[in-house]
């Protein structure tokens, strides 16, 4: 485990596994998805042909940008339920993935923060003052698996 205060920064480098665009494959409600950000960005829609076709894009970024590109087709709570929705996913991929687990066990009491300078809601922004949400459920899920000391 680290001996640092300082703050781990997963967008990129040793602790990208927390980034939702790692490659890491996700077993979730019964179908395997190539990424969390392929689980995530699907949820946004009911069940139908936008989602399936999600589940089958080779990338995050392609799934990103599809879902973007039908925005206006989003279920109606969206708003409402994405980040309880993120944080079952972060946890279904800890469960999933030993190394994952390693990894956010190995990040002791620091700080994680999505060191993304796009985005100042899941990160923490181009102005490093965005909410951070990612790093703050990572943190959550981080308490919830501790092993006893």
């Amino acid at each position: 485990m680290e001996k640092t205060n300082d703050p781990v920064f997963f967008y990129e480098h040793e602790f990208y596994p927390f980034s939702n665009f790692s490659s890491f494959q996700i077993e979730w409600k019964g179908k395997l998805w190539p990424t969390s950000e392929h689980v995530y960005q699907a949820e946004k829609f009911e069940e139908g042909e936008v989602k399936e076709k999600m589940r089958g894009m080779r990338s995050a970024h392609e799934v990103f940008k599809y879902a973007e590109a039908h925005k206006d087709e989003r279920r109606n709570d969206w708003g409402g339920v994405k980040v309880s929705l993120m944080k079952e996913i972060l946890k279904a991929k800890v469960a999933q993935h030993p190394y994952v687990l390693k990894k956010l066990r190995d990040s002791g009491d620091r700080m994680l923060i999505e060191n993304s300078w796009r985005d100042p809601e899941w990160g923490w922004g181009p102005e490093k003052n965005g909410k951070n949400l990612l790093g703050k459920l990572w943190m959550e899920v981080r308490e919830e698996v501790r092993l006893p000391l």
